[in-house]
């Protein structure tokens, strides 16, 4: 495909300066949420609540609150209270004029968090939080009681409806009270914040901070069994506390958990830890920075998990034991139920929705303060050390024994005698672990055209006959007797639901190519619906993707150029083919209509195609039972997606308007 540039010939000639537009104040937000919340679904939605709640632990967390207030309303706005110092109301120097809080609620990159004066760790970086929240929002009022006066001001969609104002008196309170509404214009009309979603944050933040007391209430349509309509949360033990309850009653290596905490040195700020190892069921993981949760972990949790393994690389070398030095984080923590709760100054995450912590010094100053802590652990009570040694031991000689069987399988691969395989499957030549993936091809001819143009050592080719069977809405003894599944099961070779083995895993990638239209979206819509339910591990993994085949060839003279869907080719065509002559468009009915040449350069080499891997909500991959979201889309009971449809159909009118 030639590069792609617009000639000075074919410049627009009415393209000047009036073109380019300066955007201010609040703007920005509202024409690009995605770029300060992730989006606008659900997980973006909630952030707003997420956000001001980050802002009253803060000031806890800064010693200057002990209580904090949640009350959700039945009409879906968010009240957040807390008994700290109030917001500033004050003239600011720099805009004369305007108080400090309207700067704070109107101005992007406003706040008194980044001198680290008003704060030492917080979870507010970028100045954007608040704003952001009032810029997305469709009601916020503001009430601050600072020197026993009542202020408040309200805003809509970031504009200021009720200028800061005087309102009142109080004599016996103080601090900071933000209810807002998420504006329907952005996350659409459906659009709620859910009251067991919130009912969990604030469980969460009581837990990781033992010093505030969280009081949640709700309106009485919103309860339900698992969501009172009012609870108190404070946790002296802190993460400890949880852990607990996270345990429960299972038998664990050790009769004692690995908890703690420790201040880091010149004042960088502190960490607290609870990890235990259970004898049976799932762990889980669970890592905090300033107390904003961050699912996909980072530098912190790397600072862990150095401290567990050399520190027991340790113990064994105390102890004589030699093969202990072949010890791997995995080795301590999967399994474990670990939580680590890290507070620094001015910390840096991947993003502005902050899943995952990238600050450099976080990894050094947890190993530190961990690794001194645990090494204590396993030599004050030899006998407990020696446990948890053996516990991490079996977890080696597991993890050695199925990478052999691994590498036993990728060997024998194409021998039948040594390893059973589906009789469709063409498997990959490569021994071992290495750059292997599994394309999963819908048909036949089209499973032959991929044999052709794949790459033998590394790609493997299993077709499948149309559309599998819906496993979300099927008896367990229905999926067993379904040959299309269990061809794909055996292929796969780490078995399917209680069975599944994540090491077991034959391929470092499962791609999913099915043909450009309804019916290959439909088809891989229910290849997904099975990986969700059945391997829900490979999911979290990020081994799943989608392929993505053209469905159109758009020629001209001696150019040519794949469109993936409609709106690309008007794209292209507005784009690259701008020169005289003839252009040639054809549609591919399907893969199996495209020679082995095309489909190499378009959606298999490595080199040129482009993949999508699919993930999980950022609730399902940090726990969430990965069924509840399969049975709300794709089981049985039809008004969950007629709902789910509901609540999105605005984004997709958005969308085919823009297209």
């Amino acid at each position: 495909m030639s590069d792609l540039f617009v000639g000075a010939d074919a410049q627009p000639e009415n393209y000047n300066a009036s073109e380019i537009e300066v955007l201010e104040g609040l703007e920005p937000v509202r024409r690009r949420p995605g770029m300060y919340i992730g989006g606008t679904d659900e997980r973006a939605l909630h952030h707003l609540a997420n956000e001001v709640i980050d802002n009253a632990m803060d000031e806890a967390v800064a010693g200057h609150a002990t209580r904090i207030s949640m009350h959700l309303s039945a009409d879906g706005s968010l009240s957040v209270s807390d008994n700290g110092r109030g917001i500033p109301v004050d003239e600011h120097p720099r805009y004369p004029g305007k108080s400090a809080l309207e700067v704070i609620f109107m101005m992007l990159h406003s706040g008194g968090k980044f001198s680290g004066k008003a704060y030492e760790t917080s979870g507010g970086l970028h100045g954007v939080g608040v704003s952001v929240v009032n810029a997305l929002s469709e009601m916020l009022e503001v009430e601050v009681t600072r020197n026993k006066t009542v202020y408040r001001a309200t805003f809509s969609r970031g504009d200021v409806v009720d200028a800061l104002a005087e309102v009142g008196t109080a004599t016996n309170r103080r601090g900071t009270r933000i209810t807002f509404r998420p504006d329907a214009e952005i996350f659409g009309r459906k659009a709620r914040l859910k009251a067991p979603r919130l009912f969990r944050l604030a469980r969460s933040k009581a837990y990781l901070f033992g010093g505030v007391e969280i009081r949640w209430t709700c309106d009485e349509p919103l309860a339900d069994a698992d969501v009172p309509t009012e609870a108190t949360f404070k946790f002296p033990g802190g993460l400890a506390d949880h852990l607990k309850e996270l345990v429960d009653d299972r038998e664990c290596a050790t009769s004692d958990a690995f908890t703690g905490s420790a201040e880091f040195p010149d004042g960088q700020g502190r960490v607290e830890w609870a990890v235990a190892w259970p004898l049976y069921g799932e762990g889980s993981s669970s890592y905090y920075c300033n107390t904003i949760p961050t699912p996909d972990g980072g530098t912190h949790e790397n600072g862990l998990r150095g401290a567990l393994t050399k520190g027991m690389r340790a113990f064994a070398e105390l102890t004589g034991t030699k093969k202990g030095a072949q010890l791997t984080a995995d080795d301590m923590v999967n399994g474990a139920e670990i939580m680590l709760s890290v507070f620094v100054r001015e910390p840096q995450f991947q993003s502005q929705t902050k899943d995952r912590l990238t600050s450099p010094e976080a990894a050094r100053l947890v190993e530190a303060a961990v690794r001194d802590n645990f090494d204590h652990f396993l030599s004050d009570d030899m006998n407990r050390g020696r446990s948890l040694m053996g516990f991490a031991l079996d977890r080696l000689d597991e993890r050695l024994k199925r990478k052999a069987e691994k590498e036993v399988k990728r060997k024998t691969a194409t021998n039948k005698k040594g390893l059973r395989l589906p009789g469709k499957l063409t498997d990959c030549s490569a021994g071992g672990a290495g750059d292997t993936e599994l394309f999963i091809v819908e048909g036949d001819s089209a499973g032959g055209s991929a044999k052709q143009a794949r790459d033998r050592k590394t790609q493997a080719i299993l077709p499948i006959r149309g559309k599998i069977l819906n496993v979300a809405s099927s008896t367990t003894a229905k999926i067993a007797a379904n040959s299309e599944i269990a061809d794909l099961i055996l292929a796969i070779g780490a078995g399917a639901g209680a069975t599944y083995d994540d090491d077991a895993v034959r391929y470092d990638r499962i791609v999913i190519m099915t043909d450009a239209d309804v019916d290959g979206a439909h088809i891989a819509t229910l290849l997904m619906t099975f990986f969700f339910q059945e391997m829900p591990g490979l999911v979290k993994g990020g081994r799943l993707y989608l392929a993505q085949p053209p469905l159109y060839r758009i020629a001209q003279g001696g150019k040519v150029a794949y469109a993936r869907d409609d709106a690309h080719r008007e794209e292209l065509m507005r784009v690259e083919f701008t020169g005289k002559g003839k252009i040639d468009t054809s549609r591919f009915k399907g893969l199996g209509e495209m020679s082995p040449g095309q489909l190499k350069e378009t959606t298999m080499d490595p080199q040129k195609r482009t993949l999508i891997r699919v993930t999980l909500p950022s609730e399902y991959q940090a726990g969430a039972p990965v069924r509840e979201l399969v049975d709300r889309l794709m089981g049985k009971d039809p008004a969950h997606r007629f709902q789910f449809i509901q609540d999105n159909a605005r984004e997709l009118d958005e969308a085919a308007i823009d297209a």
